[in-house]
């Protein structure tokens, strides 16, 4: 069933309610069945006729164009014509074809129905009242799909994000293993053995846009342990945690800034560098610290380069993770590069 079927069984359907609920309110007060269900059948039959104008045309054409003035005074002509209609079938056909109904009530006067704004705003609301339904219903319907929309472009633009990410970490990693395979290292099978954790939690384990805190930092620990592996006593690396296990963060995001703490702070350093990581997390926020020493000489433009391909993307990733509810600080100096993220978590997310 196509959702223009669908559309005109809803209408069909909500009709046929208006039509019954109003029928049911008058039937047991009115002794003339055939009067009372034509009668009401024409009442609904203005309402219709309103909401297809207003929904229809006022609305796309009018409203929809900013044109706000324009459209209330097109709106209020229109019931003036559709209660100008109900008037003169009141007076030429119901008041000839069914007189007993009629015969206690003072006659309609069509001028003065016309030109009397007591009538216009006391008949007001039984006419225009299915139409602001079915506005609302229609608001509500628009706000949800704008809603589903925006959601279904965040994860795309995430996924897409994701798949930048993982390719450029594993280029980094596969370089490691290829190094240690030259050297015909006995530490090869512990090296494989971590990128096999590492790319089974990448692959199956971040699905979902927020997973728990302890899979990350396991994430971090087999990352650290496997270029800890590569660059042996070239590194020291200090990791402390003090976290609290129930929370959640979105995947992937603290293992760019240690993968660039070693790419530019380790891998071209002649001496023994140092990596200072600390992961702390309160109630609802958790705070990650990196400090990594930069090789002597560096130029400070080429510190810059954390902010390339993982650092644009991880900072894009914070916009559409944690919107407002993130700080990142970073000092970058001649000797060190240190960053301070803050995240503001839920437990539930």
């Amino acid at each position: 069933m196509t959702s223009r079927t669908k559309n005109i069984l809803h209408l069909t359907a909500f009709w046929l309610v208006m039509f019954l609920y109003l029928l049911s309110t008058y039937w047991l007060r009115e002794n003339n069945k055939v009067f009372i269900t034509i009668y009401i059948a024409f009442k609904v039959l203005l309402q219709f006729l309103l909401s297809v104008i207003i929904t229809q045309l006022l609305i796309p054409f009018i409203l929809n164009k900013k044109r706000k003035a324009l459209f209330v005074i097109f709106t209020l002509f229109t019931i003036y014509l559709m209660q100008t209609l109900y008037s003169i079938i009141r007076i030429n056909v119901f008041e000839v074809n069914f007189p007993e109904v009629y015969k206690m009530k003072p006659p309609y006067v069509l001028w003065h129905r016309m030109t009397s704004f007591f009538a216009f705003m006391n008949n007001i609301m039984w006419l225009v009242f299915p139409t602001i339904l079915l506005v609302a219903v229609k608001y509500y319907q628009n706000q949800r799909d704008i809603l589903a929309l925006k959601e279904q472009k965040i994860t795309t633009e995430l996924n897409m994000l994701k798949q930048q990410l993982n390719p450029h970490f594993l280029f980094n990693t596969l370089n490691n293993l290829y190094a240690l395979a030259l050297k015909k290292s006995d530490k090869t099978p512990e090296v494989i053995a971590k990128l096999s954790d590492i790319l089974d939690y990448i692959l199956y384990q971040c699905e979902d846009k927020y997973v728990p805190i302890d899979k990350e930092i396991l994430l971090l620990e087999n990352y650290i342990a496997l270029e800890k592996v590569r660059y042996g006593r070239r590194v020291d690396v200090e990791f402390k945690k003090n976290i609290n296990h129930s929370l959640k963060i979105a995947p992937l995001i603290l293992l760019t800034f240690v993968e660039n703490a070693f790419k530019h702070g380790i891998s071209q350093e002649l001496g023994k560098g140092l990596i200072q990581l600390e992961l702390l997390t309160s109630e609802n926020e958790i705070n990650f610290r990196s400090k990594n020493s930069k090789p002597t000489g560096s130029k400070h433009t080429e510190s810059k380069k954390m902010s390339a391909i993982g650092m644009d993307n991880i900072e894009k990733q914070l916009g559409l993770l944690y919107p407002n509810k993130y700080e990142l600080v970073v000092n970058d100096n001649t000797k060190n590069y240190e960053l301070e993220l803050k995240l503001k978590s839920d437990e539930n997310i």
